[in-house]
């Protein structure tokens, strides 16, 4: 199955069909919509629907993330460019792949594609997951050179790798994921809200900003307020959606979060 999906995959990149769906990252203070989350989407017309969690690992292991990730990337920011033809203005968050960061070029070529554009680079945020970090601690070089291009990077499903406090630290990250895991887990287990308590006021110490995965539920997000939490992202908020979506979405949706919001 792997070789057909890497043919498939092959086909895909040649023709511009990965697409992306984007979902809403909300401020839990001012309940307002500060930015997104860019995920691969992928149909293939023989093979069908793929889960990313599938066909990634294959184009890391193939050689192919990189064109991927230049793609979806360079698709993010046209999305950028049109919302802001709307009156909308937000940072987009992409994840990408650690083996990416072993090119000390790719800073640079992150900042091109963001001047070609004509986007800032600093509404642009590279997520990584936690496991990663075990693997990128050598790479502070190009992790410092995103920071220092206005990139923003962010710790992604954090609590579920093996991160230690010196890592967390060292490397120079902007933002905390807190795993869904966790947040699904919080409204059952005085263990886990402590835990999410405890990594909020964690990251804050350290100077980065908290954003929750998974919210589904009222419970979850008051939770996460009570707590200090900076953002809430998950299927309560929105779930993933076209790109030409997100304005209709945020002037039907965006008035009842602002009010839940006010004091």
């Amino acid at each position: 199955m792997s070789e057909a999906i890497e043919a498939a995959l092959r086909r895909a990149i040649d023709d511009g069909t990965i697409g992306l769906a984007y979902q809403p990252k909300l401020d839990i203070p001012t309940g307002r919509v500060t930015g997104v989350e860019a995920l691969a989407r992928w149909s293939d017309a023989r093979l069908g629907r793929q889960d990313p969690a599938v066909f990634i690992p294959i184009a890391e292991e193939k050689g192919l993330i990189g064109a991927i990730t230049e793609a979806g990337i360079k698709a993010a920011l046209g999305q950028w460019l049109a919302w802001r033809e709307q009156g909308i203005v937000l940072d987009i968050a992409y994840n990408i792949s650690p083996t990416l960061l072993g090119d000390l070029d790719f800073p640079d070529r992150l900042q091109g594609w963001c001047h070609e554009a004509g986007v800032p680079a600093e509404h642009l945020t590279l997520e990584l997951t936690e496991g990663a970090t075990q693997h990128v601690v050598h790479l502070m070089d190009t992790l410092t050179r995103l920071r220092i291009k206005g990139i923003r990077a962010a710790i992604d499903d954090f609590g579920t790798g093996y991160s230690s406090l010196l890592q967390l630290r060292q490397l120079p990250f902007n933002e905390l994921k807190i795993d869904k895991w966790f947040v699904t887990d919080s409204t059952r287990s005085p263990d886990s809200a402590l835990i999410i308590h405890s990594i909020i006021d964690l990251a804050h110490g350290l100077g980065m900003s908290v954003t929750a995965e998974g919210v589904a539920s009222d419970v979850e997000y008051d939770l996460l307020a009570r707590y200090g939490c900076d953002r809430a992202q998950g299927s309560l908020i929105s779930m993933p959606m076209e790109g030409e979506a997100l304005a209709p979405w945020l002037v039907e949706s965006g008035a009842q979060w602002r009010e839940r919001a006010a004091p």
